[in-house]
């Protein structure tokens, strides 16, 4: 069913994982597949959509999928990527459902969620997270996935389904607009200051 050669001990457990989900139903093997996740995709999930409220409904949606349709995963990219690729479709349904923009207000636990080495102070947190909040779906989602989860841009063409070309833009576009609403929020928390 997959193939198994050179993986890390972590993504051997992955697909195994996913081998006892899919052709056993093993219900035990789904509960460490979600405990597993919990963690990574939780964040993920917070940092794309902005709303708290939000994350364990689309997280819950997420698992079912898994549960449901294990079987179909080909081994073609690592479990993480088709997890995270099952997400990120999710958030846009989502997004598309509600017909109307994301709120750009970050809870605190979204505030607390962002941890980069260069943003230490809770100050340039705030301001990090609402230059985030200020872009798209698209444009939020590669810079998360490529600067916090760890993916390349072969990974996250894979998650998001459009041609790696497609991803090196958005990310171009994405840090450029990150770059000019951290220097405009620069700019009016120091005129407040």
């Amino acid at each position: 069913m997959k193939q198994t050669d050179g993986l890390s001990s972590a993504s051997l457990e992955d697909v195994q994982l996913i081998q006892r989900i899919a052709e056993q139903r093993e219900r035990e093997a789904m509960e460490l597949f979600y405990r597993r996740y919990w963690d990574r995709l939780s964040v993920f999930l917070h940092r794309i959509l902005l709303i708290n409220a939000l994350v364990e409904e689309v997280y819950n949606d997420v698992m079912l999928i898994v549960w449901q349709k294990a079987s179909q995963f080909n081994g073609q990219s690592k479990v993480s990527t088709w997890v995270f690729s099952i997400a990120y479709r999710q958030c846009l349904q989502l997004k598309r459902k509600e017909k109307k923009h994301f709120t750009e207000e970050l809870s605190e636990q979204h505030d607390a969620a962002l941890k980069h080495d260069e943003v230490d102070d809770y100050q340039q947190q705030r301001v990090m997270n609402k230059a985030l909040a200020g872009l798209s779906v698209e444009h939020r989602s590669v810079i998360e996935l490529s600067y916090f989860v760890g993916c390349n841009y072969a990974e996250i063409a894979t998650i998001s389904g459009c041609p790696e070309n497609t991803v090196k833009t958005r990310m171009f576009h994405a840090r450029r607009k990150l770059k000019a609403g951290l220097l405009e929020l620069g700019e009016s928390s120091s005129a407040l200051g």
